[in-house]
Formats: structure tokens, C-alpha cells, sequence
């Protein structure tokens, strides 16, 4: 299966959440059990090298691939969530997104300066959201932070948000 067939799975939502804003819906990625398999091979080619010891996925969407990969590279997996949702003592973040203003809370024992942590999340758009996830995970101090994405949308430029030390993949690119 090649990545230009993965592309070809996408759905588009136009105006969801909000008008203007074209939504990119992997779920029709994620129900079909070939596209499925060829995401994880291909996340897992990206990182089996990279000593990845936890994969930190971001609410909701992270939540799919974050575990298979986790699973796949024998890490762990931390949920990165809105505030509320973690019953343990949390660290947040919060930020400007492309529609509104949010946080996101993780649990302050959940990463410690022996990891070396993925974070995953489905799209790359204006960098927002992952850009405040890795500022949170930081602050457990990691030894390295490596960040993917399943979709980059290129003309938003969202990779700008992060540093040198940081490096930013993403399986597909619109």
C-alpha cells in the first residue's frame, strides 16, 4: 500500500468544527485494517531505532496509534488530556489553537530524565496544541523529545513552532 493510497482514505469535512476550517478525519484510516497496519509498520520504521521509551499521545485522536506504537516499540504510554480528565496530581499547559484557547494536563509522575518520549497526535495544522504538549512534557525533563504526526497540512508551516532540539516527523503530508 503506498502512502498516496493512505491519502486517497482521508475524509474531508469542510466547515467542522467551525465554518472555514477544512477538517481532516483519519477515522476512515483507522477502520480499514490495511490502512491501519500500514500506519503502525510505517511509525514504527520511523522510530524502532530511537530508544523511544514512552509515547505520549494527545487527547483524543492520539489516543489510536499512540498505544499501537507504544506496543510495537515496548514503551509505555502516557495520555496527554483536557483539564478534568486525570485523576493524579497534573502539570498543564495552555495555549492559543486555531479556533479558541485550551489546555492540556498530564500527570506529574508520568515522564522522569531517563525517558526518551514520542509524542504522537493525527494532525499537524498551525503547531498549537503539539507545541504546548511538548512544552508540558519538558517539564518533567526528558533526555529526548521526538514529535509525529500522522497528517502535516505544509502551508500552515506548523513545524516552525519547534526548536532544533526537537525532531518533528509526519507519515503524510498535504
Amino acid at each position: 500500500m503506498s502512502k498516496e493510497t493512505l491519502i486517497k482514505s482521508i475524509r474531508e469535512i469542510p466547515d467542522f468544527p467551525i465554518p472555514g476550517i477544512l477538517f481532516y478525519d483519519v477515522t476512515t484510516l483507522f477502520k480499514d485494517p490495511w490502512c491501519l497496519q500500514e500506519l503502525s509498520n510505517i511509525m514504527f520504521e520511523m522510530y524502532k531505532d530511537k530508544g523511544i521509551t514512552k509515547v505520549v499521545g494527545i487527547e483524543s485522536r492520539g489516543f489510536i496509534m499512540g498505544p499501537i506504537l507504544a506496543t510495537r516499540l515496548n514503551a509505555g504510554f502516557i495520555p496527554i488530556r483536557k483539564p478534568g480528565k486525570l485523576p493524579a496530581e497534573v502539570i498543564e499547559e495552555s495555549y492559543d489553537k486555531e479556533y479558541g484557547k485550551d489546555t492540556v494536563q498530564i500527570h506529574k509522575d508520568a515522564l522522569d530524565e531517563n525517558d526518551v518520549v514520542l509524542l504522537h497526535d493525527d494532525l499537524l495544522a498551525t503547531g498549537g496544541t503539539m507545541k504546548a504538549a511538548c512544552e508540558l512534557v519538558k517539564k518533567l525533563k526528558p533526555k529526548k523529545v521526538y514529535v509525529n504526526f500522522i497528517i502535516e497540512l505544509k502551508d500552515l508551516n506548523g513545524k516552525s513552532m519547534f526548536g532544533d532540539d526537537v525532531e518533528v516527523e509526519s507519515v503524510l503530508t498535504l
